[in-house]
Order: structure tokens, then C-alpha cells, then sequence
């Protein structure tokens, strides 16, 4: 199962510092043995990727992304839960598979647009708004700054759907691809050229790692010292 961030175009890769905002957490409803097997270090129920905690509720009854916690927005915007309360940054942990840190939060709308303006109404900065086609079709992506983190907000770019918006998906910045998939064997797909200058990108097979959402890791960003 491919990720969004997979088409995302060139994006700035250093954080915007001054919004008060930054990604803290994020409930996904997994088992920590499934995340110990896509070679995460895994602590009990949490798994510490950079600065967040994604913390492993257990497979049954939800899966998926449940919420994210990001300091500084005090409820969920529309739909997307999002609210949270300050807390301490986590320590470092080294993981097997060598992924270092979490580069984008991935998020679905049925109305791009009416989701970007509630997001930019919470106070938010819309760094950037990509369209591209796509089997007829004229998708669009914005990237906001979570500390970070980047949500990439992903839609098509004339729908006006009624639902919710929905955190979908991870994209993880890699220390070295090929030792992850030295690590990880069948559980990782082959490493291909990332839309981002320099980077190369592989997707996690998570459905046969038991994980229930789309997973992402990528080289770290050229020239960065990840």
C-alpha cells in the first residue's frame, strides 16, 4: 500500500519556529509485537520516532491512526483529532530498522479546501499547495508544520465531500534504506527514487507485518545531518 508523501513534490525541510505548534503523539491502533517486527525499538506500548511517541493501542476494536497530539491546538479541526496539552520531549531511541524520524503525518479529506481553511483558521501556516494529475483526476497536497513533522494534507482538488478529514498514513526518514531492508527482507519493498531531489523512498508491507496503516521510509533529505 503506497503512501501520499510518496508523490509529494519538493518541500522546505527546515521547521517553521514560529507557531507554537508541535506534534507530540500519535495513538495508532496496532499491536506493539507488530512494530517490533517492522524492526521498531518498542517500549512497553510506545515506540519514541525523533520528538513523537507513537503510542500502540492493540488491534482490536480500531485500527488505524485514532488521534495525534500536537501542543498548542486546543481541540480537533474537522474531524482531524489534533488537540493536545504540552509535554516533555522524549528522549532519542535507535531503532534496528535505522529509522531516525518522522518527516510527514499524513492526512485524508473529502474537501480539501474546506479542510486547509480549518486549519489555517486554527492558526496553522499553509506553507505550500501542490496539484498534480492522477487517473483523471486533479489531486492537491498542502504541507503544514507540525515542530518537525510535516501534515500533508491530501485530496482531490474540486471534490466537496461531507465527511470527516482522517489522518491517514506515515512517511519516516531512514538512516540507511539498504540496512533496513537487509533487516527487514520481504517486509520492506524496494527502495525507488523519491520525488525529493536525492532521496529514495520504500514502503513497509504492513499488511503482512500486521500494522494498519500505510507506512513510508525515506532517505533523509539531502545534506541533512539526520
Amino acid at each position: 500500500m503506497g503512501c501520499p508523501a510518496v508523490a509529494a513534490g519538493p518541500c522546505h525541510h527546515q521547521p517553521v519556529t514560529s507557531r507554537p505548534f508541535r506534534l507530540q503523539a500519535i495513538t495508532i491502533g496496532d499491536e506493539p509485537s507488530a512494530w517490533a517486527a517492522a524492526g521498531f525499538a518498542v517500549d512497553g506500548n510506545r515506540v519514541t520516532i525523533g520528538d513523537t511517541v507513537i503510542e500502540l493501542a492493540g488491534a482490536d476494536p480500531t485500527r488505524g491512526i485514532l488521534r495525534a497530539t500536537v501542543d498548542g491546538l486546543g481541540t480537533d479541526v474537522d474531524g482531524l483529532p489534533l488537540g493536545g496539552t504540552s509535554t516533555p520531549r522524549p528522549r532519542p531511541v535507535v531503532h534496528p530498522n535505522r529509522v531516525v524520524r518522522l518527516d510527514h503525518l499524513v492526512a485524508t479529506s473529502p474537501d480539501i479546501e474546506r479542510t486547509a481553511t480549518a486549519l489555517v483558521a486554527a492558526g496553522l501556516d499553509d506553507r505550500r499547495t501542490r496539484r498534480f494529475a492522477a487517473s483523471g483526476r486533479t489531486r492537491r497536497q498542502d504541507f503544514f508544520w507540525l515542530g518537525d513533522v510535516i501534515l500533508e494534507l491530501v485530496g482531490d482538488d474540486d471534490q466537496r465531500g461531507t465527511g470527516p478529514a482522517m489522518l491517514w498514513g506515515l512517511a519516516l526518514t531512514c538512516a540507511d534504506l539498504d540496512a533496513a531492508a537487509r533487516r527487514l527482507g520481504d517486509g520492506l519493498g524496494p527502495a525507488k527514487p523519491a520525488v525529493q531531489p536525492g532521496r529514495r523512498i520504500a514502503t513497509l508491507r504492513t499488511r503482512t507485518l500486521d500494522i494498519s496503516i500505510p507506512i513510508a521510509l525515506m532517505s533523509p533529505h539531502r545534506g541533512a545531518a539526520h
